[in-house]
């Protein structure tokens, strides 16, 4: 079966954060994604795109509009967002209401991708897989499970996704 090239969407979020160890603290630089995708010897036709390195937190209405917009308009059916953990339900509730016709799989990480023992390679894994294999629609992908967007909340006591 042959398949389609798949776009990842670059949003920021812990997946590509450093660790400044003079100040203690997380910043963005640059994206970990071609690095990741080479160690993981993926073998898809991924293109890659930064569209913005900002903290789910810190992601405003204006920053999810262009995200959908980004999404409804480049030429893949089959799109990949990493996001921060934080607000991934909310914006994967406004990609459901604005991307139409596309397989949009949302993902993230719990701990940088700089610090070696990152969730993130596995996650990026996952929603490379979920969205060459699933129907149209957007879904969050995380530690193994995928979630439709409509039913689908960070358990912020646990620290993982869950069902609603």
């Amino acid at each position: 079966m042959a398949t389609a090239s798949i776009r990842v969407l670059v949003t920021g979020g812990t997946f590509d954060k450093e660790y400044d160890e003079l100040t203690g603290r997380l910043y963005f630089k640059e994206t970990h994604l071609p690095e990741m995708l080479k160690l993981a010897r993926a073998r898809l036709e991924v293109r890659v795109d930064a569209l913005m390195m900002v903290d789910s937190l810190d992601m405003t209405d204006a920053d999810r509009a262009r995200i959908v917009e980004r999404c409804r308009t480049c030429p893949e059916e089959r799109l990949v967002v990493t996001h921060g953990t934080d607000t991934m339900a909310e914006t994967a509730r406004a990609l459901a209401a604005g991307v139409p016709g596309k397989t949009v799989v949302m993902t993230g990480a719990m701990i940088p991708w700089a610090f070696g023992s990152s969730d993130g390679l596995f996650n990026l894994g996952s929603a490379l897989s979920f969205a060459q294999v699933l129907p149209p629609g957007v879904y969050v992908a995380m530690n193994g499970r995928v979630f439709p967007a409509a039913r689908v909340r960070k358990n912020r006591e646990t620290g993982i996704f869950e069902e609603t």
